[in-house]
């Protein structure tokens, strides 16, 4: 008798423990929700935000900072810095383990200080500066059918009054009918993202093609238009006053590249400032601050990896067009070129 009512209080112990665990249980897979995301700017402005992200039933929140950069973090607590000032949209989705999310966008305004890394501000006379320029050496302009022959002579390039002096001579030079320097700062100098400014006047001639450009550091092993291709300016003697910023890349180079242009006054005959802001987000193109052209960039490009600085002078070829009977020479001169991030 006393065994079965022990069992009999055995049997209804456990199925009160059962039904009390079955109470108290979390229900599994249950959605996200109550998804609340903040942000703190740094005020120092360094680019930092510190972002909070928190929902019931996560466990984990990809973040999409609004610039193209994308992380994961689990605890939902990041902070991120921006390379550049900006009005950004940023992303959250919270997820459970079964895949299931909730999603939340803000805004934020960051503001970040920039500095001068790189320059050249050419006040050294004589040659370039061999601590920031090399050459390219040949003719035919790598493709472009450039009537030139590239050299490294200072009667091609030179630093006088201030200015860098890149210099187109008709003249017979080693079976090409024209002279002139193409200077870059390949191995040198190069940069991931930031502002570059180059303050120019452009040549007068028809023919005449200055450009201030900058390519892939991976060029030797990517090759050509793999490596990615930013012309900070580009101009032609036949439109007096027209300038070029323009991206050459995988599916888009040569005829089919994107670009803007923008018709200035005095391109021959006063300096502007040509700039070009690259970050992960968007590579913008401006004259004297005014912007005339921006691009979406993005990871699948090749324009987030680092670049260096060509600054040339060729005659003819695809882009320059015939050159004047005329012409005996024309510069394209430099007040400086300067990087900042």
């Amino acid at each position: 008798m006393r065994s079965s009512f022990s069992l009999l209080v055995l049997i209804i112990g456990a199925f009160f423990f059962e039904a009390c665990s079955k109470k108290d249980a979390p229900i599994v897979n249950q959605a996200p929700s109550n998804l609340s995301v903040t942000a703190s700017v740094s005020t120092d402005n360094s680019g930092n935000v510190s972002f909070i992200a928190s929902a019931t039933n996560a466990s984990t929140y990809d973040y999409d900072f609004g610039n193209g950069i994308f992380q994961t973090v689990p605890s939902g607590l990041v902070t991120y810095k921006y390379p550049a000032s900006g009005n950004y949209t940023v992303n959250v989705i919270a997820k459970n383990t079964a895949g299931q999310t909730i999603s939340k966008s803000i805004s934020v305004m960051v503001t970040v200080a920039v500095s001068l890394l790189w320059s050249d501000e050419f006040d050294q006379s004589g040659a370039p500066n061999p601590a920031k320029w090399g050459y390219d050496i040949g003719a035919g302009g790598w493709g472009n059918a450039e009537l030139q022959f590239y050299t490294s002579r200072t009667d091609n390039a030179i630093v006088s009054n201030g200015t860098l002096k890149i210099i187109a001579i008709k003249e017979s030079y080693n079976g090409s009918p024209y002279t002139s320097a193409r200077l870059l700062s390949k191995e040198k100098f190069s940069f991931k993202y930031g502002k570059i400014e180059v303050r120019a006047k452009m040549p007068s001639g028809f023919g005449t093609w200055p450009a201030a450009w900058m390519l892939g550091s991976n060029i030797n092993t990517a090759t050509w238009p793999n490596c990615g291709e930013i012309d900070i300016v580009e101009h032609k003697g036949s439109d007096v006053n027209k300038i070029y910023g323009t991206l050459h890349y995988p599916g888009h180079f040569a005829g089919t590249a994107d670009g803007g242009t923008k018709v200035i006054s005095g391109a021959t005959t006063d300096f502007h400032i040509y700039s070009c802001e690259w970050s992960a987000s968007a590579i913008k193109f401006s004259v004297d601050d005014v912007l005339y052209y921006s691009f979406a960039n993005n990871n699948t490009l090749p324009f987030n990896q680092n670049f260096f600085v060509l600054l040339n002078l060729a005659m003819g070829g695809n882009f320059g067009g015939s050159v004047d009977a005329g012409f005996t020479n024309a510069t394209f001169e430099i007040d400086y070129v300067r990087v900042y991030q």
